[in-house]
């Protein structure tokens, strides 16, 4: 038991540390997948939408501090007992999501490391039984330093991971581990490889033959067989193919069309972003709007990717605006609006509209 405990408690600590600083540093992130868990076909918790930045920062302030007093050994059998009623939670969200399949990626480590529904859940199991162990042995549980530089150490590691949040919130990431970070080249990230693996599906065929319902594979043609009635076709997956990183960027408007390979050819181009742009802020409008003068009377060309535009949003505004996925606009980038700059599809800055003072 004395070797087993220590042991243990380091594999949980880290791995809540872990995924607690995945998140830390990108906690809009969070925010998104937290909506589509409140959206109205999978939890169906609308009213729970406006506050989940807020639910979210929660939800990682006590991931992040209860692996670090837990590494620390603060407070030991409360540290034990919060570990497992969050697991539980957790438990919960992954378990419903790999069985009814309705969010395809819980962010369970952010962007840093994508599992499958399944992976997590188990992951889970195995962190539940874990944690169970240590609440039986939670005496066992002692701090690595004395009392007051335990306590020192707990409190200070919970602040950073605050304040860290809320710098990250107000700007960008710190690290980006999204397809269109900088250095990333979005051509690249669309490419499939030439020997990448193909999905593969099995069809399965139910005919009703002599008044009873049977089941038939491609191979048996049911549509062949005399009197047979079509019933239903029921589509599995064998194997999931290959799917890049980048798979549905585009960019277009009534005007031209779609202008995507234009824009990722361009030597130099600005791209303002916004996935919401009914709640740009005057100030933050006020802003790209002077950001896109100044880079325009400087010769390089700017044009405005929102997720929705009409005549209204188009006046706001002091370039051409186009439409591209909202989903791939959070992707792109986290603040809103925000500006990315592009050399031949390539991301060679990102910048949140509070730090746009580089560009005027």
């Amino acid at each position: 038991m004395k070797k087993t405990i220590p042991i243990i408690r380091f594999i949980v600590a880290v791995t809540f540390i872990f995924s607690g600083v995945v998140k830390l540093i990108d906690p809009i992130g969070t925010k998104i997948k937290l909506l589509e868990y409140f959206s109205e076909d999978v939890l169906n918790l609308d009213f729970l939408r406006p506050y989940a930045l807020w639910i979210g920062i929660g939800l990682i302030f006590l991931e992040f501090s209860l692996g670090i007093w837990l590494l620390l050994g603060y407070r030991a059998k409360f540290t034990l007992r919060a570990l497992l009623i969050l697991i539980l939670f957790f438990l919960f969200l992954t378990g419903y999501s790999a069985i009814f399949n309705k969010v395809t990626d819980c962010g369970c480590f952010g962007d840093a490391v994508k599992l499958t529904n399944w992976q997590t859940f188990y992951k889970n199991i195995i962190l539940l039984f874990l944690i169970i162990y240590l609440n039986f042995y939670a005496d066992q549980v002692k701090p690595l330093f004395n009392k007051q530089i335990t306590t020192a150490f707990a409190h200070s590691f919970s602040l950073l991971s605050i304040i860290i949040m809320i710098y990250t919130v107000r700007h960008l990431p710190f690290i980006d581990f999204r397809p269109y970070a900088i250095g990333k080249n979005i051509q690249d990230g669309m490419r499939i490889p030439p020997n990448a693996p193909k999905a593969r599906f099995k069809d399965i065929w139910y005919y009703k033959v002599n008044g009873k319902i049977k089941t038939y594979s491609n191979a048996d043609e049911p549509w062949n067989i005399e009197g047979a009635e079509f019933v239903k076709r029921k589509t599995i997956t064998l194997q999931e193919g290959y799917v890049p990183p980048i798979h549905d960027f585009s960019i277009e408007n009534e005007q031209q069309g779609d202008i995507t390979e234009q824009v990722l050819k361009a030597p130099e181009i600005y791209l303002i972003i916004s996935y919401n742009p009914l709640k740009i802020s005057d100030k933050s409008q006020k802003i790209v709007n002077n950001t896109a003068k100044k880079l325009m009377k400087q010769g390089y060309e700017v044009i405005g990717l929102f997720a929705l535009t009409d005549k209204t949003i188009q006046q706001k505004f002091k370039f051409p605006i186009y439409l591209t996925d909202a989903t791939t606009l959070k992707t792109m980038i986290r603040s809103n609006p925000g500006l990315i700059k592009l050399q031949n599809g390539t991301v060679v800055d990102k910048k949140a509209w509070r730090d746009l003072s580089d560009y005027q």
